[in-house]
Order: structure tokens, then C-alpha cells, then sequence
């Protein structure tokens, strides 16, 4: 059967922007990332451990083409040193890990970050696609088109309503939990022909590259918790990571994370240099209603006109929730919407619920307080406690 990974280009852009970014400033740190299934599975995934583990073979026998490096050098924020990097770049066998543990499938990737942090989403989609080829079945993809033509019927009715101060945009976010690559591809595809005036990019900068769209991404949470064992102080980590990121990109990539240790938390840390040096924020957890609303108040107690900033949502979204949140936001505050999981695996079937994330770095438990429950992840439950104690962040959140 065809391997699942296609190119080392298709991933998310925010691993390449990322990447960049720790392989300037911070090219000597180690780290330590672990698979995580949040929903219970129709069948075990320790089952595919095997099946796994030679996809992981085909990964870390590929590298970079010369079209792709090519690409990469033509987006102005990537510069020539990290393409010289990754021309040369391969991944490393020894440094990721398949087993099964009773019925759970444990995929841990450790050694130098920049080695190892690209792994987490051709694993994430690796783990999909397999398990998705296991419990689908003729009819999978049938439904899975009719409720594609579903959203463009939806998109369409949306386009007759009165428009707003700023448009309506959104993207594709949905390469990690995609049902395959194929669907994925099709799906990018058709909406880019049937929606353009809505559909503005992909995270995904292999599909950006083959279908000429824009690709999307900054930066997500082991960017920021990487910093919590950078040896900075850990009340002022957000703030170095930022102050970093400044200055890496130079007003390039300029849409801030703000959930590592919660958005007050964050917000505290958002001073008027930052608020005027990044174009906006993205949601990831919590109510987006309150933490737009927040963002908004804050721009407004910095004497900074919320029109000029940008708001992007991103936790779970659908169409009818992105168009409700619009409603909301777009006549004060420019928006932005990336779907993932209900563009790329909206087929009837349940889908997984999966992530790869970062556990320690240089030896050091990092951790992410989400304003939503069941999102927090930390082996160590002291850092945890003390990271609560200097954010100031309410356990319920657990």
C-alpha cells in the first residue's frame, strides 16, 4: 500500500516557522514529545503499532526536494539559513519510538529539539489515516461528500447576508486529524473553487504549494512552553518567547497564542509593545465569546483601535459556529476562522481526539494551563502546582 506521508513539505506551517525560530535562537535544546488519544477509540490503537512504526521507517527515509526548498525560500519570512538546514535535514530513526502498552499505543519522540519536534503531525495523520482505514467503508466517503456540499450550500446562504465592517475568512486547519490525505486534498481543493471569496489558505504548505493557496500558521504551544525551560524566569517566559519570536520575524507572522497559562495570565503579559507589534491573537481554548471580548478590552485600555488587530478562532470549530462568532466580532475587530477536524474528517464517524505533545524540555517538565478542562498535560504535578501558583490560574481548568 502507498506510504501515507507524501512529502516532508506536507505539514503546518507553524512547524517551519517554529523550527526556524528554536533552531536561531535556542539550537542546542533537547526535548521530549508524547502521543495522546483524549476520546476512547472504536478499537485499540495499540493495534497499530506495527503498522506504525514502517510508516515511521518511509518518514525518515525522505527528504526536502528541490521544488519544495525552492517554495520554502520564495515565503519571505523563511530564511536562506533554515532551507539550507532542511536541504540536508533528515529524520531520525533512533529518536522516535512505537510500542503498545496493554490497549494504548505509545509514540514518544526524544532527543534535540530541532530534530524531533518536526515529527508530531505526519504522526498525528499517520495514526488517522490508518485508523480510518480500519472502521470506514464504501459509503465513508459518499456521506462524506454530501456534507461537504453541505457547507458550500451553507457558505452560500451566508453570502447573501449583509456585510459586516470586515469580511468573513477562513481557512483549512485540519492536516492533523484529516481522514486521509486524499480526502484532504479534495477537500481544499473543492472549497477553493466553490468558496474563494471566503476561503483564504491552508495550514498545510504542501496543499498551499499544489494549489496555489496562501499558506497559514505562526506559532503553537511548544513554541511558548519550550521558554518555561529556557532558562528565563518562569513569570517572564511568555515574554521572552514573544520578544524572540519580534525578533526573528521582524512584523512577519505577527498572530500571538494566548492560552499556554491562560489568557489573563497572557493578557498581563501583552503590554502595549507587544499589542502594537503583533497584528492579533488566537483562540485555542476556553469560551471564544469572553476571550474575544476580553482581547477587544484590552486593545481598548491600550488606547489601540480593536479595527486595526486581528482575532483568530481556532478550538473546534464548524462552519455555523465560526459564522456565529463573526456575528458577533466583525463589525469591532477583524477575524479569522481556522477549521480543521469538521473540513478534513466530517464523514459520520467519530473522530479521534489526538495530539502529540511536548513533555519536557532540556530535561525540564513544561506544561500548558488551558482555560478549557481536559486539556492540561503534565507528568509533574509539583510544576504544575507551581506554574498554577505564579499565573495565578484556577485548577478547575484541569
Amino acid at each position: 500500500m502507498t506510504p501515507i506521508v507524501r512529502s516532508l513539505l506536507e505539514t503546518d506551517l507553524y512547524k517551519f516557522t517554529m523550527w526556524q525560530a528554536l533552531l536561531h535562537s535556542h539550537p542546542g535544546a533537547t526535548a521530549e514529545y508524547e502521543f495522546h488519544c483524549r476520546n476512547v477509540p472504536a478499537f485499540p490503537l495499540a493495534s497499530l503499532a506495527e503498522e506504525v512504526d514502517r510508516e515511521l521507517d518511509h518518514l525518515c527515509a525522505l527528504h526536502f526536494q528541490e521544488e519544495e526548498l525552492a517554495y520554502l525560500r520564495g515565503l519571505r519570512f523563511i530564511k536562506s539559513d533554515f532551507v539550507d538546514f532542511l536541504a540536508v535535514f533528515r529524520f531520525q530513526r533512533k529518536f522516535i519510538t512505537v510500542r503498545a502498552e496493554g490497549d494504548t499505543l505509545v509514540v514518544r519522540a526524544s532527543g534535540p529539539q530541532v530534530h524531533v519536534m518536526g515529527f508530531e503531525i505526519y504522526v498525528l495523520y499517520i495514526i488517522n489515516e490508518l485508523y480510518f482505514r480500519r472502521i470506514s467503508d464504501a459509503g465513508t466517503l459518499d456521506e462524506a461528500r454530501r456534507r461537504l456540499q453541505d457547507k458550500l450550500a451553507r457558505l452560500r446562504d451566508f453570502a447573501s447576508e449583509p456585510p459586516l465592517l470586515h469580511p468573513f475568512e477562513f481557512f483549512d486547519f485540519g492536516t492533523r486529524r484529516r481522514f486521509s490525505c486524499a480526502w484532504h486534498e479534495e477537500v481544499v481543493a473543492t472549497i477553493a473553487r466553490e468558496a474563494p471569496q471566503f476561503f483564504k489558505g491552508t495550514s498545510n504548505v504542501y496543499l498551499a504549494m499544489k494549489c496555489r493557496l496562501v499558506p497559514i500558521g505562526t506559532m503553537a504551544h511548544e513554541y511558548l512552553q519550550a521558554y518555561q525551560a529556557f532558562g528565563v524566569r518562569l513569570r517572564d517566559f511568555q515574554k521572552a518567547a514573544l520578544e524572540d519570536w519580534v525578533q526573528e520575524y521582524r512584523g512577519d507572522l505577527g498572530t500571538a497564542l494566548t492560552d499556554v497559562v491562560g489568557m489573563d495570565a497572557f493578557l498581563a503579559d501583552f503590554d502595549l509593545y507587544f499589542a502594537k507589534l503583533f497584528d492579533g491573537l488566537r483562540h485555542d481554548s476556553g469560551d471564544p465569546v469572553e476571550w474575544g471580548e476580553k482581547a477587544i478590552a484590552h486593545y481598548a485600555r491600550l488606547r489601540l483601535d480593536p479595527r486595526t488587530k486581528r482575532l483568530v478562532f481556532s478550538d473546534g470549530l464548524t462552519l455555523d459556529k465560526a459564522f456565529a462568532l463573526y456575528r458577533h466580532f466583525a463589525n469591532r475587530i477583524q477575524t479569522g476562522f481556522g477549521i480543521g477536524t469538521n473540513l478534513t474528517n466530517d464523514t459520520g464517524i467519530t473522530p479521534l481526539n489526538i495530539v502529540m505533545k511536548l513533555m519536557s524540555c532540556n530535561g525540564q517538565a513544561v506544561a500548558k494551563l488551558s482555560d478549557s478542562p481536559g486539556k492540561t498535560l503534565c507528568r509533574d504535578e509539583t510544576f504544575l502546582a507551581y506554574l498554577r501558583q505564579v499565573f495565578h490560574h484556577p485548577s478547575h481548568a484541569a
